[in-house]
């Protein structure tokens, strides 16, 4: 059996967008479970120095449900939110403890 995939993902917004990226988030994270996901945690800052205003991790069982979630029509559909509310993103692997 393969190891799941682990991630950690940090997010900040563009200034004066935190609350919409907030709500952003919201609505793609809840598609997570949809795909055999869990978001493990989501904690957020005020992004003060240059601090992410959210940082995630999740766990997903195998490469084929993260392509599932990532490629989900409802996800992709908020491209354009997203664009406009996400001033950067950092998605890396991490082995959760």
């Amino acid at each position: 059996m393969s190891e799941p995939i682990e991630l950690c993902c940090l997010l900040r917004a563009r200034p004066g967008l935190e609350a919409d990226l907030h709500a952003y988030e919201d609505q793609v994270l809840a598609l997570v479970p949809e795909h055999g996901g869990q978001l493990v945690s989501r904690a957020v800052g005020d992004g003060a120095d240059g601090q992410p205003h959210e940082v995630h991790t999740y766990r997903f069982p195998l490469q084929d449900n993260l392509d599932a979630y990532m490629a989900d029509p409802r996800r992709t559909a908020l491209t354009a939110e997203r664009d406009r509310v996400v001033e950067s993103t950092a998605l890396f692997p991490v082995r959760l403890a």
